[in-house]
């Protein structure tokens, strides 16, 4: 790996639904490294942990406000319902900078929802990985009841709305089977 390539990698984590179809979703990105499915939890109030991912991205080719653009459209970002403590909608930030970058991008995207966003930038402080078990869950069982019903329509909307963004050739055979 030259220097420049690792100068591009960042990571970011975000929480919002299941962790199964946040993996799925992230996953399918041009420029994203890799994905850890598990739980976050950040300070205050928000110190509970959360169904969350961490994505590892090359900046080069995807950028944070693409990241949390997708998010947003791929969660229910404008719901606040009884839920969120498991699956709170959240931006978790590693550094001042990275948290003030994610808080401009979530008010300038603001003008393309009907309704406020509930999603938040909160600082990250611990993971807990998923059990092995469910790491990859969308790819490796495509065919499963819930992947069909929660994870293929996400996928749906990704080839939809950000065609270009995507990596897989082969994400409509997946989920339109």
């Amino acid at each position: 790996m030259n220097k420049v390539e690792i100068n591009n990698r960042k990571k970011i984590a975000l929480g919002g639904g299941c962790h199964w179809c946040t993996e799925a979703v992230f996953q399918s990105l041009n420029g994203v490294v890799s994905v850890e499915q598990g739980f976050v939890a950040s300070v205050g109030l928000n110190f509970t942990f959360s169904e969350a991912v961490i994505i590892h991205y090359d900046s080069a080719l995807i950028n944070l406000k693409d990241l949390i653009e997708i998010h947003l459209h791929t969660h229910k970002s404008t719901s606040n319902h009884s839920f969120r403590t498991k699956y709170r909608s959240a931006v978790y930030t590693y550094c001042k900078t990275q948290a003030e970058e994610a808080k401009q991008i979530l008010d300038d995207l603001q003008k393309d929802f009907n309704n406020l966003l509930v999603t938040k930038v909160y600082p990250f402080r611990s993971f807990k990985p998923t059990k092995e078990e469910y790491v990859n869950y969308y790819f490796s069982n495509p065919k499963k009841p819930f992947c069909k019903k929660f994870i293929a329509p996400k996928l749906k909307l990704l080839l939809k709305k950000f065609p270009k963004k995507l990596t897989s050739t082969n994400l409509m055979e997946l989920v339109v089977s």
